[in-house]
């Protein structure tokens, strides 16, 4: 079978269309789980700035409201935010693995500069030691 084949080039075309369609489920994860985070985030907001001095807050699960005590509330949603942070990581990391696999099959060269890490913090400490000295 030459390159020149249909069969080739069908198949081909099926590899790239579901690669694409992997990287584009993996991006919408990863735009939910922000979205979720983000209320997340105003809900912790809330509760910080709220005024009233009740020991509970009303929460909804699913389709109902429950009372619920305020430190617990904020315990679970910053517990909720830890686990988003994580999952969101995983995917991105994913994503870019996919992304990858998508060009490698579109004969396309591997993005440049997209495996780079940001410094850790004791990085950052040793190159503004190195920067200043």
């Amino acid at each position: 079978m030459g390159e020149r084949d249909p069969a080739f080039v069908l198949g081909d075309l099926a590899e790239v269309e579901a690669l694409a369609e992997e990287v584009m489920a993996g991006r919408q994860q990863i735009v939910d789980l922000d979205q979720k985070r983000n209320q997340n985030r105003e809900a912790l907001r809330a509760l910080s700035n709220e005024i009233d001095s009740s020991d509970k807050v009303m929460v909804c699960f699913g389709n109902m409201f429950v009372q619920f005590p305020k430190t617990k509330t904020k315990d679970m949603l910053q517990r909720d935010q830890e686990l988003l942070d994580e999952e969101i990581a995983k995917l991105r990391k994913e994503l870019k693995v996919k992304v990858n696999h998508l060009l490698e099959a579109q004969g396309k060269p591997e993005l440049k500069g997209y495996n780079l890490k940001p410094l850790s913090s004791e990085e950052m400490w040793f190159m503004r030691k190195v920067v200043d000295a």
